[in-house]
């Protein structure tokens, strides 16, 4: 997982928990994928409208 390993992922987990706190840290990945929900909606727009001018062109064509 992007290069890192157990130990690694284990000491981020901690140095989170400790930064933030037991309570906050399910609101914070709440607004985590949020933000990454937003981005594939963002992501799949982009794409259909990529598609949409593809077919224009072909119409044109």
């Amino acid at each position: 997982m992007f290069g890192l390993g157990f130990q690694e992922i284990l000491v981020i987990a901690l140095i989170i928990l400790l930064l933030f706190g037991g309570k906050k840290i399910p609101e914070l990945m709440r607004g985590l994928g949020k933000g990454v929900k937003s981005f594939k909606e963002g992501m799949n727009e982009v794409t259909d409208v990529k598609k949409e001018v593809e077919q224009d062109e072909k119409k044109d064509a």
